[in-house]
């Protein structure tokens, strides 16, 4: 459907000269508003039940070409400036966006109707998805991918890619809680329904450690669906001696009956852990 375009994308990002080119510089703009307006995706779900996902390459690539093609300028609100190049995200109302003062989204990041953005910020390339809060000071980095009926708690901090163009986005999929103040980075993937307690790390190296069975198992940068995390830590031996190194500890599941629109506090109640 869109090959005309990827093909103008493809040849302008091995030949930069061409974005002096009118045509070349439309099929940029072109892109980043069909990002913008979610008929486009720099990462998608290929199979949702089994959290497969593809990154579409060409698409990042032009979010990336549509900032050489923006002239800085002044922006003004009241007493407010800011001097950028990116455009602002506009029309909440018709979009049927709640938008809380001072929430900002960028222009190039889809917001879908029925989101809430709490006075938060959601960078170019982005996509949140319907039901979603984006709460107090949190921050959705670009291309990041947030599902359905999420919530991203006060402070937390969803981290962005944009090089290099395979590097998958940050994926948090539907039905997920984020508890205040964790961070989720380096294109770690969040399946559905899980539920990460407060100040919860997750990189791309972080171990994530499921301590529910009889030994442990650990992941990197995935999180399985429907897990129960918290922040833990365990020992490691360095040339100065043992020290401990953060986690994060799978310690459950939440229950297929569970209500997904769960509060924290519920979600861990079950295995005896305070938020």
């Amino acid at each position: 459907m869109y090959s005309e375009l990827k093909q103008i994308i493809e040849q302008a990002w091995e030949e930069r000269a061409l974005l002096s080119e009118e045509s070349v510089r439309e099929a940029v703009r072109r892109t980043v508003d069909l990002v913008d307006k979610g008929q486009l995706r720099t990462a998608e779900p290929l199979d949702e039940e089994r959290s497969l996902w593809q990154v579409n390459e060409w698409v990042k690539k032009a979010v990336i070409l549509y900032f050489p093609l923006q002239p800085m300028r002044k922006m003004q609100a009241g007493e407010l400036e800011w001097y950028d190049k990116m455009e602002l995200k506009h029309g909440y109302e018709e979009l049927g966006v709640r938008a809380v003062p001072h929430a900002v989204a960028r222009y190039g990041a889809y917001i879908a109707p029925g989101a809430i953005l709490m006075p938060s910020y959601v960078n170019i390339g982005a996509y949140v998805d319907t039901g979603t809060m984006v709460d107090t000071w949190a921050t959705v980095g670009s291309c990041a991918q947030i599902g359905k009926q999420v919530h991203l708690s006060g402070g937390v901090g969803i981290g962005g890619v944009l090089e290099p163009v395979q590097a998958a986005p940050v994926i948090i999929e539907d039905h997920c809680f984020i508890g205040s103040r964790s961070i989720v980075v380096e294109g770690a993937h969040v399946c559905r329904e899980a539920v990460l307690g407060s100040n919860t790390v997750i990189t791309g190296s972080t171990h994530i450690i499921d301590v529910t069975g009889p030994e442990p198992v650990t992941y990197k940068g995935y999180v399985p669906p429907r897990s129960v995390v918290v922040p833990g830590s365990y020992r490691k031996q360095f040339p100065a001696g043992e020290y401990s190194v953060s986690c994060a500890l799978i310690i459950g599941r939440r229950k297929e009956s569970t209500d997904k629109k769960t509060s924290l506090n519920d979600a861990l109640r079950d295995f005896g852990v305070s938020a």
